[in-house]
């Protein structure tokens, strides 16, 4: 039957170069090859998009308006599509209201449950959610902490208006802010706070109750204006709203002033008295909520009651699926602006487990990232579980033992850039280990145990941590070597590198999987900070303005603004993007053009890939950054490609790239083997082995078993994760920790070994 399969015709999104192929339906399969090489491209900008798409051409052009909107990728067809689910690693965010008890839909199924059998009845299911007003805190309107303006930060006594008493930069000398009460007539601007009296202090931060009038100047005269203490006004602009929907500076600027505490109504439960009353088996909601997810699973277990049997059913499930995917340690109260890309992944595929629809298409995105070697099999059994119910799944994916469990592989290659976006192999695994790809060379090959350890030049000590799971953790961390940090998911990994050490190191060059901006305008030239330098030179070779060539100042196309691009919005129908017909996609005026450097003008230089690009320049700055484009395998990237258009590993090692010429003396990297292929893990251990060698200290957060192998010292976290994690397991070579028990660690890399024997 040619439903069969998902027919897929001449692909051309980003470097997919006329791929067509036929994808099994009902089965699993992998999407593998090196990064950059166009597996997303195929999956996600082509295969997911048009799925999503057609669907949403489903609904009315009034519902389309209000629906994301789907370009047509560019294929000449796909056929056989089913309605995709797209399980991506983006972080779920969200508000401080939004946990993983909302996002997987538990909580309204734990307050069902409370509404029916809780003791004493206190209402229906809706009165046991902090977001209602029926059963928040009145305190803390259902936050479960308050904030409060640190007055001791934000106005320096010592000073008078004049002299910048007030610290925030909002309200600053001269600004709006500032001239409500420098010009208020209520003050004298000269006297330091400190000398205030008690009433002219209370009118400062309070004022009068609003009966009194200042005259503000506005446009070359005076407006009334009522006055409005200092701290009210903050409380009124700053205290009232969400700090997870502030912009990053807002919220760095917000942070510096305020306290936040427990709330000392709830105590954190962020439930009223009368709610937090109800209880099934002496547990209240919020208790409940607080447990780690495996403990609340044994909690439930002794629950008898038959007239909510299918309730305690479905929670039992879809907590058990919670522990089956690793995520065992979390709690139904834990807010998941607070959760990593990889648990957030895992996060949303919980939600689809307990789905009743079957003929769907599940779409993921290495969903093994962040998941230890004990961990992936678990992930491996959900697949399976989703394929079994007659859906189709999609992964793209680099993972040895997820590749394994294929029914079907399409190897894309046979590089990356404009030297990939081919199908270099379709078939089944077995016979993948034998094709001539990057990743049939590599399915069987593994990196074997380093012989020789550095010596540590000394130690920086981390003394009695015990923030989130950590138990009043010591360790040293050994200068002038390559250290991992291991352990399962959630044993404190994060918790010990990028809080504790890192808040005792802040000079630190951190890598982290924090996003890097992708925006059109955003390319590899601009992240990396060489767009500025090659500006000047074009400017000092021809004796003109720097910002001539910049295509978001002067230098744009006024016909397309220097995007390149003509977008033609058509309301509810998708909109069409062009070429520029005037400058034909090269984001400058004409008169630009015809300024050059070497021969070259700045759009030919901007076309240049990296790996010509670093003989092309002299300037040593340049060559610097370029070398380290290079070193991290971005050779192929071109110096204005936009950022839009890179796949994951391709932004992590661009953002890389622009820390390793740096100077410093301590590297901390949070899994740097995300989105990289099994051919670039080796590549990846010689940069940072170069880095130890010129001196410096590196600590990685890894699950990766080549790189744990190859580090000089270990440090081993666990056993488990939340509350039976937080522990030093093991600390030591990789050669001493074979002779380990009770770390997983150690577990799976003696098999990984026996494998390799």
């Amino acid at each position: 039957m040619p439903t069969d399969h998902i027919e897929i015709i001449g692909a051309r999104e980003n470097n997919l170069k006329d791929v067509s192929l036929r994808i099994p339906k009902r089965q699993i399969t992998v999407f593998t090859g090196v990064s950059g090489s166009g597996k997303s491209s195929l999956v996600f900008d082509t295969i997911a998009a048009e799925a999503q798409r057609q669907l949403n051409e489903t609904f009315t052009a009034f519902a389309r308006s209000r629906l994301p909107r789907y370009g047509q990728p560019d294929v000449d067809s796909i056929d056989n599509l089913s309605a995709a689910v797209i399980v991506d690693q983006k972080r779920i965010g969200g508000n401080s209201r939004s946990t993983v008890g909302t996002i997987t839909d538990i909580s309204p199924l734990l307050r069902l449950l409370f509404s029916r059998i809780g003791e004493p009845y206190v209402g229906y299911s809706n009165v046991f959610s902090f977001n209602d007003p029926q059963g928040m805190c009145p305190e803390c309107d259902g936050i479960g902490r308050t904030v409060t303006l640190d007055l001791d930060r934000f106005l320096d006594r010592s000073k008078s208006l004049n002299e910048g008493a007030i610290q925030h930069p909002d309200f600053a000398v001269g600004t709006w802010y500032w001239k409500i009460y420098a010009n208020s007539g209520l003050f004298d601007n000269d006297q330091p706070l400190s000398d205030y009296d008690e009433a002219r202090w209370q009118m400062l931060l309070h004022g009068d109750g609003g009966g009194i009038k200042v005259a503000l100047e506005w446009q070359g005269g005076q407006i009334p204006s009522k006055y409005e203490g200092l701290a009210d006004r903050f409380t009124r602009l700053y205290l009232k709203k969400d700090i997870n929907e502030m912009s990053d500076r807002n919220r760095e600027v917000f942070q510096r002033f305020v306290s936040a505490t427990t709330c000392p109504v709830c105590q954190g439960a962020r439930l009223n008295p009368t709610i937090l009353s109800c209880k099934i088996n002496g547990y209240d909601i919020a208790q409940l909520s607080a447990l780690e997810v495996s403990k609340l699973v044994e909690v439930l277990a002794g629950i008898e009651a038959p007239t909510v049997a299918p309730v305690l059913e479905s929670l039992r499930d879809r907590l058990q699926n919670l522990v089956t995917i690793g995520l065992g340690y979390l709690s139904l109260n834990r807010e998941t602006t607070t959760l990593s890309g990889g648990e957030s992944q895992r996060v949303k595929m919980v939600r689809h487990l307990s789905s009743s629809l079957i003929d769907m298409m599940y779409v993921f995105d290495e969903p093994s990232v962040g998941l230890h070697a004990r961990d992936v099999h678990r992930l491996n059994e959900l697949l399976v579980k989703l394929r079994d119910k007659g859906n189709t799944v999609l992964v793209v994916e680099h993972d040895r033992d997820v590749i394994e469990i294929a029914d079907h592989v399409v190897d894309i290659g046979p590089r990356a850039g404009v030297y990939g976006g081919q199908v270099v192999y379709e078939g089944d695994v077995k016979q993948l280990g034998d094709a001539e790809t990057l990743t049939g060379r590599h399915l069987g090959h593994k990196l074997p145990l380093k012989s020789e350890f550095r010596t540590p030049t000394g130690a920086i000590p981390i003394v009695d941590a015990n923030l989130h799971n950590l138990k009043n953790v010591t360790v040293d961390i050994p200068t002038g070597v390559l250290t991992v940090v291991t352990g399962v998911a959630g044993s404190g990994k994060s918790t010990l590198i990028n809080d504790v050490f890192l808040g005792q190191h802040p000079d630190a060059i951190v890598i982290d999987q924090s996003s890097v901006s992708t925006s059109t305008r955003s390319n590899t030239a601009t992240y990396t900070g060489m767009m500025d330098g090659i500006r000047r030179l074009f400017a000092k070779a021809n004796g003109v303005n720097a910002g001539l060539f910049s295509f978001n100042s002067t230098g744009a196309c006024p016909n397309c603004q220097g995007l390149g691009i003509i977008y033609t919005d058509l309301a509810f129908m998708e909109g069409i993007k062009s070429p520029c017909e005037v400058c034909q996609g090269q984001r400058f005026k004409p008169e630009v053009l015809e300024h050059k450097l070497r021969g070259k003008s700045i759009s030919e230089v901007l076309d240049l890939p990296a790996a010509e690009a670093v003989e092309f320049f002299t300037e040593k700055k340049l060559r610097d950054v370029l070398r380290a484009v290079n070193d991290v395998g971005l050779g192929y990237l071109k110096l204005g490609q936009p950022l839009s258009t890179l796949s994951g590993g391709e932004c992590q090692r661009v953002k890389l790239a622009t820390e390793l010429h740096k100077a410093g003396s301590v590297y901390v990297m949070d899994e740097p083997t995300t989105g990289l292929h099994m051919s670039d893990i080796s590549h990846l251990l010689d940069i940072i082995e170069r880095l130890v060698d010129q001196g410096n200290s590196v600590v990685l957060i890894e699950h990766n078993l080549d790189v744990i192998k190859n580090a000089d010292w270990i440090i081993d976290l666990g056993p488990e994760g939340g509350s039976q994690g937080g522990n030093i397991v093991f600390q030591g070579t990789p050669r001493d920790l074979l002779t380990v028990s009770g770390s997983y660690t150690a577990e799976f890399l003696r098999r990984d070994l026996e494998h390799l024997a």
